[in-house]
């Protein structure tokens, strides 16, 4: 599709507008775009997310006047609070009393737990079996318990093939 606005280009660049209502959409090249300013849609995007951020820091952290900095970047708590955002992983540990407070409230936690796996149950038939392997099937039942126990599921899977082929 050719540029909607220098109509000579290819149109790369689809833009969406709803003003007053009234919605448009516009086709333009890169160089269309550009002249436009819509070459770089998010070039606003990090500073207002460190404003963001900036604001969480400037309400909660300390004006803290003195030399304390990171030793690792240079930071100090200041330049934190100005910027919202901390300058290197040895800033937390440097600032960590200062620091705790905030992330515990935009956070609500200060450890991170992660995902967990669900409970995995894997059920195995009790009953006793009466055919003359069936010491070595109460013996691979057993097996098969500890390694379901230690999270061992590959062994576990092998375990349990070798026990459906005995019961046939």
């Amino acid at each position: 599709m050719l540029c909607q606005h220098c109509k000579k280009h290819e149109a790369t660049t689809h833009i969406k507008t709803m003003i007053n209502g009234e919605y448009t959409e516009h086709m333009l090249c890169p160089e269309c775009a550009h002249k436009l300013g819509y070459d770089n849609m998010f070039s606003d995007f990090s500073a207002d997310f460190g404003g963001l951020l900036s604001g969480f820091f400037s309400n909660a952290l300390p004006a803290i006047s003195g030399a304390a900095h990171c030793d690792s970047c240079g930071s100090t708590l200041n330049d934190i609070k100005r910027s919202g955002k901390v300058g290197c992983a040895d800033c937390y540990d440097t600032f960590f009393s200062e620091l705790l407070p905030t992330i515990r409230s935009i956070h609500g936690n200060t450890e991170h737990k992660g995902k967990q796996p669900g409970a995995i149950e894997y059920t195995v038939n009790e009953e006793k079996s009466e055919s003359p392997s069936g010491s070595k099937i109460d013996s691979l039942r057993a097996e098969l318990k500890q390694a379901i126990a230690d999270e061992n599921f590959e062994r576990a899977a092998q375990l349990r093939d070798e026990i459906k082929e005995l019961e046939g």
